[in-house]
């Protein structure tokens, strides 16, 4: 081997063996590990902490990815919609999301500068702000919704999970034809 293709080779396997570039290292940078309820201090660690929580949430919905979103829920999760009801339990929603937004036609925003995130004592935190729905393949039909939104996150057994949801307010933003 040339000298260049040795020095390669040996920062290659001095990366591997360190764990630098090993795929659980790369995972794990690309997904900030989310602090548990005892090591969140201050407002600064529960906004960002529950930001994490909120864009994984809403990736997994926009992207349809059920396992995702249904993992972020807890088994006694109630859902309240101003204009759908209420759905009680992870399965329940997960199917739900399934059947009304998976046709990759809904997207979710979180709208700039809404979010507000309250620490609750012993559970974890309220999370409240607006959110906009786009409709990218039926725009013009289903306009811009907007609504509100308030999730009571729980973190309990290691893990943070939804379990309650106020969704209401919702109205057109946006042109409709």
């Amino acid at each position: 081997m040339k000298l260049r293709q040795l020095l390669t080779f040996g920062l290659l396997v001095g990366a591997l063996a360190s764990g630098w570039a090993s795929p659980a290292n790369a995972q794990a940078t690309a997904e900030p590990k989310v602090p548990t309820l005892d090591e969140i201090k201050n407002q600064a660690d529960l906004d960002k902490a529950i930001t994490a929580l909120d864009t994984k949430l809403f990736d997994a919905y926009n992207h349809c990815d059920l396992k995702t979103f249904d993992s972020l829920l807890a088994d006694d999760v109630e859902f309240y919609h101003d204009q759908g009801g209420v759905t009680l339990g992870r399965q329940k929603l997960t199917e739900s999301i399934k059947n009304n937004i998976c046709s990759g036609d809904t997207q979710r925003v979180l709208v700039p500068g809404t979010l507000k995130i309250y620490y609750m004592k012993g559970y974890g935190a309220i999370e409240m702000g607006v959110h906009r729905f786009l409709h990218p393949k039926t725009e013009a039909a289903n306009g811009t919704g907007e609504g509100s939104f308030v999730h009571l996150w729980r973190y309990q057994d290691g893990v943070w999970k939804v379990t309650r949801v106020l969704s209401y307010d919702h109205h057109s933003v946006g042109p409709k034809n």
